[in-house]
């Protein structure tokens, strides 16, 4: 594995793939919808809920791709459906990786703790895998932040 950088200004966003399957599976739910429909007007309205709910999915990834940033005082969260939140390092209290098996696969999520809020973050969010965030993370916050901070290694 490579040494994680350090780069002091670094974003990870959605991946641009992922909001078009998702208006593009919100059209093919539609269109089966209405193919299926046989006269019933539930199929096709429940097709049409189902996509408007992926469309909006799909719009908050467009509106705001970008769902962390990190720089030398702390990091840049996404917080509602498209909002900032500015957290210094003096606030994080612990960044850490949590890692469970499902279904037969592994997820990882990276955990942000800020005492108030804890902030989750999967791989389709960052476009990278969680445990190389954290990593990254880990790198700028030693480098930049005050001492006395705990990264969530010592569980």
């Amino acid at each position: 594995m490579n040494e994680p950088t350090t780069d002091p200004s670094t974003t990870w966003r959605v991946p641009i793939g992922l909001p078009v399957l998702k208006l593009a599976g919100g059209v093919l739910l539609v269109a089966a919808g209405l193919l299926l429909a046989a006269g019933d007007p539930v199929r096709p309205g429940l097709a049409v809920l189902v996509a408007a709910g992926l469309a909006g999915w799909a719009v908050r990834d467009l509106v705001a791709p970008v769902r962390l940033a990190v720089d030398p005082h702390g990091v840049t969260v996404i917080r509602g459906f498209a909002g900032r939140r500015r957290l210094d390092w003096a606030v994080v209290e612990r960044i850490s990786v949590d890692t469970r098996p499902r279904r037969g696969l592994r997820t990882e999520t990276l955990e942000i703790d800020a005492g108030d809020a804890l902030y989750l973050f999967g791989r389709y969010d960052l476009g990278a895998e969680p445990a190389t965030v954290a990593d990254i993370l880990w790198a700028v916050r030693e480098r930049y932040a005050p001492a006395g901070w705990d990264d969530g290694s010592a569980e």
